[in-house]
C-alpha cells in the first residue's frame, strides 16, 4: 500500500449524523471527496437531501436519511437504511449536537435533559447501532468518529454543552478500549468555534477577536476539519484508538491575557474565511451581506459571544 493509498476511501460505506448543515456538511463533503458513499443523516430532510445532491453532483454516492438521534428505534432504523443501500457499514461520524444557552443558575432540567439527550446520549446510541452493524460483518472493522469540541476541555459555553461533550470525549475512550476487539477504532475530534450557517449572525468584531485569541490567527471553517475526519476514516489510523484529535488552531493552548502578535500573515486570510460559509447559505438560500453576516440566523449565539467577550457594538 502506497503512503497515498492510506487516505483513499474508494469503496467505503459511511453515515455522518447531523449532516445537513455545519460540522456535519463538511464532514460528509470530506468523506465523499475522499470517494467514500456517504448518507446524510439528519432531521433536516430539506437541508439534508440539498447536501445529499451536492455530493451526486460532484459525482459522489449519497442518500439522505431522516433521524432523530435521541430516538434507539429510529437510529436502529437508519442504520438498517443505510446497509440496505450500501450493502454494509465502514465508516460513522456521529456529529449531531446542540447547545441551549443560558446561564446556568436560571437553566431549566428541560434544557438540560436535552442537551444531554442530544449530544451525548444520542451520540451512544449511533455509536453502539455502528458498532453493532460493524461485528456483524465480514470482515469484522469500522471506523466510529464522534465530534465532540474543545469545550470538553476548557469551560467557554455552559454545563450542559460543556458537560455532554466532556462525556463525549470520555466514551469514546471507554468505547475504543471495548471494542478494539471488533477491530473497531472509536476516536473524537473536538473543533473550535466553526463558521458555519449556525454563526451567521457573528459580528465581525467577534471574528476579529477569535483570530487574536487562536496561534494559527484565522477562525475555523469546516473545510479545516477535513483532513482529521479523512486521517481518522481511513487506514492512515488502523493503530490509532481512543483520540480526542484537538482541531482548534490552537485556541486551547492560549493562556495569555492579551491578544497574540504575528509575524507572517495567517494562511487564511478574512475573505477565505468565509467562502465554504457563503456557499453553504447560499445552499440553504438564506440571504447574507459580502462578509456572510445574517444577523436573523441564531442571533442568540452572537449574543451570547458579545456578553461573553465583553464586545459593544
Amino acid at each position: 500500500m502506497s503512503d497515498l493509498s492510506l487516505f483513499d476511501l474508494k469503496g467505503r460505506k459511511a453515515l455522518v449524523t447531523g449532516a445537513a448543515v455545519g460540522i456535519g456538511r463538511g464532514c460528509a463533503l470530506a468523506l465523499a471527496r475522499a470517494g467514500a458513499d456517504v448518507a446524510v443523516v439528519d432531521r433536516d430532510a430539506a437541508a439534508g437531501t440539498k447536501t445529499a445532491e451536492e455530493i451526486r453532483s460532484q459525482g459522489g454516492s449519497s442518500l439522505f436519511v431522516a433521524c432523530d438521534v435521541t430516538d434507539k428505534s429510529q437510529v436502529q432504523a437508519m442504520v438498517e437504511q443505510v446497509v440496505a443501500q450500501f450493502g454494509r457499514l465502514d465508516i460513522a461520524v456521529n456529529n449531531a449536537g446542540i447547545a441551549i444557552l443560558g446561564a446556568d443558575e436560571e437553566i431549566d432540567q428541560a434544557a438540560w435533559d436535552k442537551v444531554v439527550a442530544v449530544n451525548l446520549t444520542g451520540t451512544f446510541l449511533c455509536a453502539q447501532a455502528a458498532a453493532q452493524q460493524m461485528i456483524r460483518q465480514t470482515p469484522t472493522e469500522g471506523k466510529i468518529i464522534n465530534i465532540a469540541s474543545m469545550s470538553a476541555t476548557i469551560a467557554n459555553c455552559n454545563a450542559s454543552y460543556d458537560a455532554s461533550k466532556a462525556g463525549v470525549v470520555h466514551m469514546t475512550k471507554t468505547l475504543a478500549a471495548e471494542w478494539g476487539r471488533y477491530n473497531i477504532n472509536v476516536n473524537c475530534i473536538s473543533p473550535s468555534y466553526v463558521l458555519t450557517p449556525m454563526h451567521a449572525s457573528t459580528p465581525l468584531v467577534v471574528r476579529q477577536r477569535i483570530r487574536q485569541l487562536t496561534p494559527l490567527g484565522h477562525v475555523q471553517r469546516p473545510e479545516d476539519l477535513h483532513g482529521a475526519v479523512i486521517f481518522l476514516a481511513s487506514a492512515a489510523s488502523d493503530y490509532v484508538t481512543g483520540l480526542d484529535l484537538m482541531v482548534d488552531g490552537g485556541h486551547t493552548l492560549n493562556a495569555w491575557l492579551t491578544p497574540l502578535t504575528r509575524s507572517v500573515p495567517p494562511r487564511v486570510t478574512p475573505q477565505q474565511e468565509t467562502v465554504q460559509l457563503k456557499h453553504d447559505l447560499q445552499v440553504l438560500g438564506w440571504p447574507f451581506d459580502a462578509e456572510g453576516i445574517n444577523p436573523d440566523v441564531h442571533p442568540e449565539i452572537a449574543d451570547a459571544f458579545k456578553a461573553a467577550f465583553g464586545v459593544r457594538e
